[in-house]
This record gives C-alpha cells, structure tokens and sequence, in this order.
C-alpha cells in the first residue's frame, strides 16, 4: 500500500465551516449520551452522536454534512479539531447520493488543530496537532498521526502505524498509545467548572443503538 505522507505547509486557523443547515434541525439531530462532557461552545451540526465519557472541548467542530458522524466512548476531542463527513471534492451532488456514516470507536484522542475526514476510525488512535487524515484513510487500532503530518492514502493503515517527522517516517510500534482515563476523568471534573455544557438527551434510545453499533464494530476490528 502506498501512503501518501506528507508535512502540511498551508497555514492553519481557526475552523469555520458556513453551512446552509437550519438550527432547529441541527438541534434536533445532536444526540450526547449521558456521561459525555461536551462543552457548549463547540460547534455541532448535522446528525451527530457522542458516546458517554466523551469530552468535547470548546471551539471544536463537528460538522456531519455527507451522512452522519457517529462518535463512540472515551474521545478526546481537543480545541479547534475539525472533524467532518463530507463529499469529496469535486463531487457533483445527484438525488441518487447515498448517505455514508463516518464511524468513530472508542479511547481516540484528537489534538488540538486537528482534521479528520476519515469515514472509520478505530480505537485506541492518536491524531497529534494539526495533524489531517483524509476521507479515504482508515486508522484502524493503535495508529499516531504525528503533529502536522497528513495521510491521504487509500485503505487502512496496519494496527500500530506511527507517521512522524520531517521526512515522513513510517514505522511500527508495539505498545498501543497510553489509555487517556486518567486525563478524561480529570476533564470531566474540570471543564464543568469553567464552561456550560451541553445536555445530554436523555430519550436518545436511537443514539444508545448506534453507541452500541460502534462497540460491535470496534471489536470486530
């Protein structure tokens, strides 16, 4: 498999994605388990779900335009990480597009600055800063994309992949990234005090389905 692997050099700023999306239906179409801390200055839009124990950071954005993003348990989604499901570009869009779900497990932790367009994501990944994946990459377990790089390729990275460096280093490690539950149970005590969040739906029987979707898929992985 080739990857393509590659030091960004665009300047980056602060997301901000201009959506033609009413706030009635984006409202309606956010579903956060109950245990998530998800900050109210985040920016959610589309249909979206958010497993428990998840922390979304202010300024982050979530953005599912193409189909939903459904999140699993025990993410880490740091400030001004973008992570969105859209067409490709230079898509021409036709009544006959379906609808595609981008699938992120569980234990994944997205550093600040980051983008994700990948429609499945393992668990137990690291997304360093500024850090990009493309929509046609697949992380699947135990995978670091170093700060500033991008992967573009197409089809899953083997479990373990590290991309690091100036010169694009690929190797493999043997120890899957250090567990964040001491990080994401100091967040959730923290950010509380410091910021309203948003709440969780409590009658979300249909975003518990799709959290329990997530669990099945990851341990099929």
């Amino acid at each position: 498999m080739t990857s393509n692997v590659h030091r960004s050099s665009r300047p980056k700023t602060t997301h901000i994605y201009q959506k033609n999306l009413t706030v009635e239906s984006m409202a309606s179409s956010v579903k956060i388990s109950p245990g998530a801390v998800v900050c109210v200055e985040a920016e959610i839009r589309g249909d979206v779900t958010i497993g428990a124990r998840t922390v979304v950071h202010p300024r982050a954005c979530i953005i599912a335009e193409a189909g939903p993003i459904i999140i699993g348990e025990s993410n880490l989604i740091e400030e001004q990480v973008l992570i969105i499901n859209k067409r490709p570009d230079g898509h021409v869009s036709s009544p006959d597009d379906k609808p595609q779900t981008l699938i992120i497990g569980s234990d994944n932790v997205f550093e600040v600055g980051c983008r994700c367009e990948s429609l499945k994501v393992g668990d137990h990944n690291v997304l360093e800063a500024k850090a990009v994946i493309g929509r046609e990459t697949e992380l699947t377990r135990g995978c670091v994309i170093g700060a500033f790089c991008e992967a573009t390729s197409h089809g899953p990275l083997p479990e373990n992949t590290i991309l690091y460096g100036e010169r694009h280093e690929q190797r493999r490690q043997y120890e899957k990234p250090p567990d964040q539950t001491l990080q994401l149970d100091f967040l959730m005590k923290i950010l509380p005090n410091y910021h309203r969040l948003k709440k969780s739906t409590k009658s979300s029987d249909r975003g518990e389905e799709r959290t329990a979707s997530v669990k099945k898929t990851s341990s099929k992985s």
